[in-house]
């Protein structure tokens, strides 16, 4: 482990011991003291710049948005990639953005975490239960109600998901307002979801069509990945010769990551885009999305796309695909026929 990845982990250890009581001391509205039409400003807070923890967030958007129909909602993040995340989403009012590299920027850094005190919110939620400064943000925020983030035992024992990221604020939130005295309804769990609108999904089906030049459905790939998430080019090599063998009446694309990495040398038809939501687009318009565990697979999740994620060192239980037909395989337990069998299974 690097010396930087080394003092993180103790930093983000001392902060958790600091703020892991943080929000035992509130003191939650009782039954009846609030009613649905109340809930009009509502703040989430997820201070984390990745890409893939943005996306996840989209569902608890969506749940708030479902159950507060008049709402409107600020999200308090990291770095700027929530503005093409929720570019479509209408009820979104305001993002306020922690800058990426807080010690380059300290001055807007303070500026965004004094911010949350100048306003005054119907609802705030922690949308990451292990995130301190999460924790912090919403003891400061002012809001009637405050979902700090912690998991209750009945969600535990209720639902088998409650371990994903997307998943448990949903859960929480849910059991805080039943607690409150909202009914609750059996709804099903909102997907990943960055709303394209039918105008981008016509021009990814363009630019789709002009990489394959045929109206064969298509396989899109994703060969890179983080650390120790990226599989090796043998891995990879040895997978794409079996997906042509299996797949021959199908086109097999590769999107290319910023790095212009290649774990099949560049052997398929591939591309590359800088813009988000174009990626997403094009994405949407395949078949299938196949690859590691990263950001780009929860954008093509996010596409309404079915994903094979891959899985060998991160728990698929936090961080698999989920929706549209989606399967998470933990390849250091399963085998490349199964491998298949998954894929078989989306396309037939």
């Amino acid at each position: 482990m690097s010396f930087k990845k080394r003092i993180n982990k103790y930093r983000r250890n001392i902060m958790r011991s600091i703020t892991k009581n943080i929000g035992s001391t509130y003191s939650e509205p009782q039954k009846g003291d609030i009613n649905i039409s109340d809930i009009k400003k509502v703040l989430i807070i997820r201070p984390n710049h990745r890409l893939g923890n943005q996306l996840l967030l989209t569902p608890l958007v969506q749940e708030v948005i479902n159950t507060f129909q008049d709402c409107e909602i600020d999200l308090f993040v990291k770095g700027g990639v929530a503005h093409p995340v929720f570019e479509n989403y209408k009820q979104i009012n305001k993002i306020i953005k922690l800058p990426k590299k807080p010690f380059n920027n300290l001055f807007q850094y303070a500026k965004s975490w004094v911010s949350i005190k100048q306003k005054t919110y119907d609802l705030v939620i922690n949308g990451d239960k292990n995130s301190s400064s999460g924790r912090l943000l919403t003891q400061m925020a002012k809001a009637k109600i405050k979902v700090f983030g912690d998991v209750n035992e009945t969600i535990q024992k209720n639902f088998k998901d409650h371990e994903h990221i997307s998943k448990y604020p949903v859960y929480n939130l849910r059991h805080y307002l039943s607690k409150l005295g909202f009914s609750s309804q059996d709804k099903d769990m909102p997907v990943l979801d960055i709303k394209l609108n039918d105008s981008e999904i016509n021009k990814g089906k363009t630019v789709l069509n002009n990489i394959t030049k045929n109206d064969k459905k298509t396989i899109c790939i994703y060969t890179n990945a983080t650390g120790n998430k990226c599989y090796s080019e043998e891995w990879w090599e040895t997978f794409y010769s079996r997906l042509k063998l299996e797949y021959s009446n199908y086109n097999i694309i590769e999107m290319l990551p910023i790095e212009n990495i290649s774990k099949i040398n560049f052997k398929a038809p591939h591309f590359y885009s800088k813009d988000l939501r174009e990626m997403a687009a094009i994405i949407h318009n395949t078949s299938i999305f196949i690859a590691a565990d990263n950001g780009v697979m929860h954008l093509a999740s996010a596409s309404l796309t079915p994903c094979v994620g891959f899985f060998s060192v991160t728990n698929p239980n936090i961080y698999a695909p989920y929706g549209n037909g989606s399967v998470a395989l933990h390849t250091n337990k399963t085998t490349i026929d199964d491998w298949i069998k998954a894929i078989d299974g989306i396309l037939k």
